[in-house]
């Protein structure tokens, strides 16, 4: 097994409340948070806000990183809004991950469908174009990996990394099982690679399911490590308790093991008690998170830094 990093994480605090309503789109919430590092210690944030109706589109603004990290820039027009009226996507859009490219980048995402026997049906889409500019569009107006034998109810956030030009992995969330109530409820991480990053091929086993109380685990954010393996930081939750954030490590990114993440929340502040959603990146010579606190997003995202021990 690969080796693992010993620390924690030192909270820097709430960056971003949410969107001040500058555009109907963007009114609450900034779940989610994508990083794509800029110039210097400037990044490039990547959220889910909501609009009055909760249907969900992905907006962005410019961060200035450091032990204050603080807000520079914040555009209020969306970078991708909700498809047409019966596509996968015409419910909102949960942002995965960004994928750069030599001549254009992704944006891989999750679309959501309401309605009908279950709360939701989500499936998984990409846009094209420029991270560093916040532009991107469709090319598809379907989605690149949908329900099928292998995941037979839903999917959830993508992680995507280009190891190679025909290298590409992914790790996913799928329902295992629905049920009449949320209690019934099983929700797991899938791997599946890929040689364009477009046509996947999906593992026939899960490689990281709840275990014990849980009955969810999302959102994985994957980071490859100079030794060949794989690091992973993920949200977990039970029926009856908040999100939290975990860690595994993995030689070969099918099989996995849970290690300490270093991380926990905190009841009295604006995390509400719960940590959710993280997304683990490297710039300026330091390890980052992003992550949201209770409510999916609703009181916007703070940031961690990881400190050595």
């Amino acid at each position: 097994m690969t080796g693992v990093q010993t620390g924690a994480w030192r909270k820097l605090g709430l960056v971003f409340a949410g969107p001040t309503g500058g555009h109907p789109a963007l009114v609450s919430h900034a779940a989610l948070p994508v990083p794509y590092p800029l110039d210097g210690d400037l990044v490039r944030i990547f959220y889910s806000g909501r609009d009055a109706a909760n249907r969900s589109s992905v907006g962005t603004l410019v961060v200035r990183l450091g032990d204050v990290p603080r807000v520079e820039a914040q555009s209020a027009d969306p970078v991708l809004a909700p498809g047409g009226i019966g596509a996968f996507d015409d419910a909102g859009i949960g942002i995965g991950c960004i994928v750069p490219g030599e001549t254009e980048d992704r944006l891989y995402y999750m679309g959501w469908n309401v309605g009908g026997a279950v709360p939701w049906r989500n499936a998984i889409g990409v846009a094209f174009g420029s991270a560093r500019e916040g532009r991107f569009a469709r090319r598809f107006l379907g989605p690149i990996l949908d329900r099928g034998p292998v995941d037979p109810y839903s999917l959830s956030y993508p992680w995507v990394l280009r190891l190679g030009p025909q290298d590409w992995r992914m790790w996913y969330g799928t329902h295992l099982e629905w049920g009449a109530t949320q209690a019934d409820m099983s929700h797991a991480i899938r791997a599946a690679t890929s040689t364009d990053g477009l046509d996947w091929r999906r593992a026939p086993e899960i490689c990281l399911p709840p275990q014990g109380e849980e009955i969810a685990t999302v959102r994985p954010s994957v980071l490859a490590q100079a030794d060949g393996g794989f690091e992973m930081y993920f949200a977990a939750r039970g029926l009856e308790t908040p999100y939290t954030i975990g860690r595994a490590i993995s030689t070969d990114g099918a099989a996995w093991q849970r290690v300490p993440a270093g991380i926990h929340a905190d009841g009295e502040s604006w995390e509400g008690g719960a940590l959710t959603y993280p997304a683990v990146f490297e710039q300026a010579g330091r390890r980052w998170m992003l992550f949201n606190g209770r409510g999916y997003g609703a009181s916007g995202f703070g940031i961690a830094v990881w400190e050595e021990g």
